[in-house]
């Protein structure tokens, strides 16, 4: 592989990861507070798409309104899933809380399968073509076909340096609100200890709630950039990406936003790059991501940044 092609995969693999990272911080915060593994991520990453397709296709109101709807209805969806289906069992068993999370996932599934039928729909026509287009000047940056920015002649896709931008974004403002807002502030105590955090005087209930829209509506964010990059919804979309999302949360630490987000751009990274070096593979990308999860939870079960759980039994 030669070196332009080794940048190029190399950004491309960058702008996959933080699509898995913003996914799989829903994953880590949900189980930095909750022990729990919401197994109904993926599907919220999902509905979170559709939200957009219908708000541009039957409401007709702008594509960047519809976004900022859809991530809103996504958190929504996330409270509310955690309203009805979670917050009654908080004190039961971790395996009845694990059922739960998978019964929720083909509630979600099927009930996409019958509001919005099990047919794909393209979602290209959703984003103008503005979208993929820029105006870049100086060096020897020049754009061609205005779906491509190319850059002392490697070419680089302009949805990619789009993703890259929105996902730092957002990583930025989730990290401004976890450790600078007093709802954040809330969130990391309960993670640490949420009975002590409880006798406090912090609402439990809600700092959880809280915590299931904030990874709801950055799934939200990545669903919509995942769709834009992969222009076709269906009811089953999320779990590839959500069962990916889950590996790099696990490969970094699930319970540590910063071992999701480094899991998310590694296991983007590894997987362009496989294909990119072994193309005969490229049909066995998915299984790749499964291998990584077998083999980091033989070797460290905590993950890269996650620390080890003691259970007194």
């Amino acid at each position: 592989m030669d070196p332009k092609t080794l940048l190029q995969n190399f950004v491309n693999g960058l702008s996959l990861g933080s699509l898995y990272a913003l996914i799989a911080i829903g994953y880590t915060m949900v189980y930095g507070i909750l022990r729990l593994i919401n197994f109904a991520h993926g599907d919220i990453f999902m509905m979170a798409v559709y939200f957009a397709f219908f708000f541009v296709t039957l409401a007709q109101i702008p594509w960047y309104l519809a976004a900022v709807f859809a991530i809103s209805c996504a958190a929504l969806l996330g409270f509310t899933v955690d309203r009805i289906a979670y917050k009654p069992i908080r004190n039961a068993p971790r395996i009845s809380a694990l059922i739960t999370a998978i019964g929720v996932s083909f509630f979600l599934e099927s009930l996409a399968v019958v509001i919005f039928s099990g047919i794909p729909r393209s979602f290209r026509t959703i984003f103008p073509q503005s979208l993929n287009e820029m105006i870049i000047i100086g060096g020897q940056i020049e754009m061609k076909y205005g779906r491509e920015v190319i850059v002392g002649g490697i070419r680089f896709p302009v949805i990619s340096l789009i993703t890259l931008i929105v996902a730092a974004i957002a990583l930025v403002f989730l990290w401004w609100f976890i450790f600078k807002t007093k709802v954040g502030m809330a969130m990391r105590a309960v993670s640490l200890d949420i009975q002590t955090t409880s006798l406090m005087g912090v609402n439990v209930d809600k700092v959880i709630g809280m915590t299931f829209a904030l990874g709801s509506a950055l799934a939200g964010i990545g669903g919509i950039l995942w769709a834009i990059r992969y222009p076709q919804v269906w009811p089953y979309m999320g779990f590839i990406p959500g069962m990916k999302a889950f590996v790099a949360a696990v490969f970094g630490g699930i319970g540590s936003v910063p071992g999701a987000v480094l899991g998310g751009l590694i296991l983007g990274i590894t997987e362009v790059m496989m294909v990119g070096i072994m193309p005969g593979a490229a049909g066995y990308r998915d299984a790749f991501a499964f291998i990584i999860l077998i083999v980091i939870l033989s070797v460290k079960p905590s993950g890269l940044m996650g620390k080890p759980e003691i259970v007194k039994v």
